[in-house]
C-alpha cells in the first residue's frame, strides 16, 4: 500500500455547490472541484479511501418516485441508496481518474457497492432524524407533513424531510475493501453511509427503510482499516460554536474532552454538524491519531495545518 491511509468523507451537500442549481451538470462541477483536492492529497503521498454522502440526491430520487407513482412502480429506499452509490461513485471515479492523469499518476479507481448492517431494534426507527432532500420553506414542509412526511428545521438553513438513521454496526464488504487497498487500488466505498441491511430470524440479509449517517459509517470504516487520518469534507471551512449567531466562534482545534463538553452544551445541530463531530470523536477515541473537518477547497490547506478544525486526543 502506498503512503499513509486517509479516509475522506465527502458530504452530499458539498457535491451541490448551489442548492438552487442541483441538476447533474452542476453536480459534475462540484465533483470535479472536489477531486482536484483529493488528487492533490494522492500526489503528496497519501493513499486515500473515499466515502460520500447522498442526502440531497436520495431526497430528489424519492420525490421523483412519488410524483411518478401513478405511472411506474415506486423505488424502495435501500435501492435508492444503492443507485446513488453507483451514480456518485461513477462520477468520482471518472473525475479522479482525469485529475490524476493530469498529474501524471496512474492508479485504478473503483466503487464498491457497500452494505452496512444495522440493529432492527435501533431506537432511531422510532424517531427519524436524518435529513434528506433539498431545503424547503416552512410552508412547503408543512404541506408535505400533511402527506405523511416527517420534517424538521435544519440548523437555520431551512426545512427538510427526515428518515430513520440507525447506528452502523458492521461493513459487510470490509474484507474486499481492505484487500483492494492493500493491492494499491483507490477505493470509493460506504456511499451514503452504506445500504442499510439487517439480518432476519433466518440470518438472511434484508434491506430496510432508513439512511445511515455517512460520517458515522465512514468513521467505522476508518477505524476498521486503522486509517492514519479521517477527514470529513463538508460545507464549511471550520466548525463553529453558536453557529449562525452574532457570537459565533470558529474552532481551529478540539480535544476529545472539549468536543464532549461542546456537544453536551448543545452547540452542534442534530442531523447536521453533530453527527460529524460524533464521528470524528469516535475515530480518535478508538485510537485514530486525528480527524479534520473542513470544506473541499481547503482539504490540502487543512492537511498542512493551515485551516479546518482538528480533533485530537486529550
Amino acid at each position: 500500500m502506498v503512503g499513509k491511509l486517509a479516509a475522506v468523507a465527502i458530504g452530499g451537500n458539498s457535491l451541490i455547490l448551489d442548492p438552487k442549481r442541483p441538476d447533474v451538470s452542476h453536480q459534475w462541477e462540484a465533483v470535479d472541484e472536489t477531486c482536484k483536492h483529493i488528487a492533490s492529497m494522492i500526489a503528496e503521498g497519501w493513499n486515500v479511501i473515499v466515502t460520500h454522502g447522498n442526502g440531497p440526491q436520495v431526497g430528489y430520487i424519492l420525490r421523483r418516485s412519488e410524483l411518478a407513482a401513478h405511472e411506474v412502480h415506486t423505488t424502495p429506499l435501500d435501492l435508492i441508496v444503492a443507485d446513488t452509490q453507483g451514480a456518485i461513485g461513477y462520477m468520482l471515479q471518472q473525475s479522479l481518474d482525469n485529475e490524476l492523469r493530469r498529474l501524471g499518476i496512474n492508479r485504478t479507481i473503483l466503487t464498491v457497492v457497500t452494505q452496512v448492517r444495522v440493529d432492527p431494534e435501533d431506537p432511531a426507527f422510532k424517531k427519524p432524524t436524518k435529513p434528506i432532500g433539498g431545503f424547503m420553506t416552512e410552508e412547503e414542509a408543512r404541506k408535505y407533513e400533511a402527506e405523511g412526511w416527517n420534517v424538521v428545521e435544519d440548523a437555520g438553513r431551512g426545512w427538510r424531510r427526515v428518515v430513520a438513521s440507525p447506528k452502523p454496526l458492521a461493513i459487510q464488504e470490509i474484507n474486499a475493501i481492505r484487500a483492494l487497498i492493500m493491492n494499491d487500488y483507490l477505493v470509493i466505498a460506504v456511499g451514503g453511509g452504506g445500504i442499510p441491511v439487517m439480518r432476519n430470524e433466518r440470518g438472511e440479509l434484508k434491506g430496510t427503510y432508513a439512511v445511515i449517517d455517512k460520517d458515522r459509517a465512514s468513521s467505522l470504516l476508518a477505524q476498521t482499516l486503522r486509517a492514519d487520518l479521517f477527514i470529513i469534507s463538508t460545507g464549511v471551512e471550520k466548525v463553529a460554536l453558536n453557529y449562525n449567531k452574532p457570537n459565533m466562534q470558529v474552532l481551529d482545534q478540539m480535544t476529545l474532552t472539549e468536543a464532549k463538553r461542546y456537544m453536551d452544551e448543545g452547540h452542534f445541530a442534530p442531523g447536521s454538524m453533530l453527527p460529524k463531530i460524533e464521528a470524528a470523536v469516535e475515530f480518535v477515541r478508538m485510537g485514530g491519531p486525528q480527524a479534520i473537518i473542513t470544506d473541499p477547497p481547503n482539504l490540502a490547506r487543512a492537511l498542512r495545518g493551515e485551516t479546518g478544525t482538528r480533533i485530537i486526543p486529550g
